[in-house]
């Protein structure tokens, strides 16, 4: 007797990020009531679970916050923390996105803080103010290496001392930004010379943006312009 083996069938492909974007929406529409209602009773840990399962299902590396919002009530925040292979599904989560309202602003990369020298951070028992953050930038072309320093950082832990590093510049320019223009970044155990504080870094790296913006719009303009024609006269 012969015998023949089942085929197993190919295990489903994995949709594109256009659709999973548009099943997080859907998936969004139908929690919305009750994210609303958890909000409104500031208990935003009841839609906790259902929220991860929502953005996991995008891709299960991304992270989310539910914040305030900056030009709307709430903020949502669906974040790659700036890796690339991440980057297709925030962008088609965010080109799917509905238009924000008074209620709901999107964000596909954690927004900066208005005035991160208002903010004040708790790790453990230590209450750190982001105002008393300082610190040493070195501009390198359109890059900026720099070192971060807190009155309390040597106090702390190192789990604790890495995120007081990166956090104040997270805050202060926004994720995106922070991963495009800071190059090396350093936390400084004791307090360096010349240093400048959070909206003062924000100034910097906004003016080398808008630096850059203006040599390449000039260097556009150069190589799209129409050489004169002289005349049969000369002129």
């Amino acid at each position: 007797m012969k015998l023949f083996r089942r085929k197993e069938k190919p295990a489903p492909a994995r949709p594109g990020p256009a659709q999973l974007a548009e099943r997080f929406w859907q998936g969004w529409y139908e929690l919305l009531p009750e994210v609303s209602a958890a909000l409104g009773d500031r208990e935003p840990q009841r839609v906790e679970n259902q929220l991860c399962d929502l953005v996991a299902a995008l891709h299960p590396e991304l992270h989310f916050s539910l914040d305030r919002g900056q030009r709307a009530i709430y903020a949502l925040v669906v974040s790659g923390q700036e890796d690339p292979r991440l980057r297709p599904y925030t962008d088609a989560w965010r080109a799917a996105a509905p238009a924000e309202d008074a209620i709901w602003e999107y964000h596909d990369s954690v927004p900066p803080v208005p005035d991160p020298t208002l903010v004040t951070v708790n790790l453990g028992t230590h209450r750190i103010p982001l105002a008393e953050v300082r610190v040493v930038a070195q501009v390198d072309g359109d890059v900026v290496d720099v070192a971060v320093y807190h009155p309390e950082m040597a106090a702390l832990d190192q789990a604790a001392r890495d995120a007081m590093t990166y956090l104040p510049l997270d805050a202060a320019l926004g994720e995106r930004l922070a991963a495009e223009r800071l190059r090396r970044v350093e936390t400084a155990s004791t307090e360096p010379a010349d240093t400048i504080g959070l909206m003062e870094l924000r100034a910097l790296v906004q003016e080398l943006v808008a630096d850059r913006a203006l040599r390449s719009r000039t260097s556009g303009e150069r190589d799209g312009s129409q050489p004169q024609v002289r005349d049969q006269n000369g002129a």
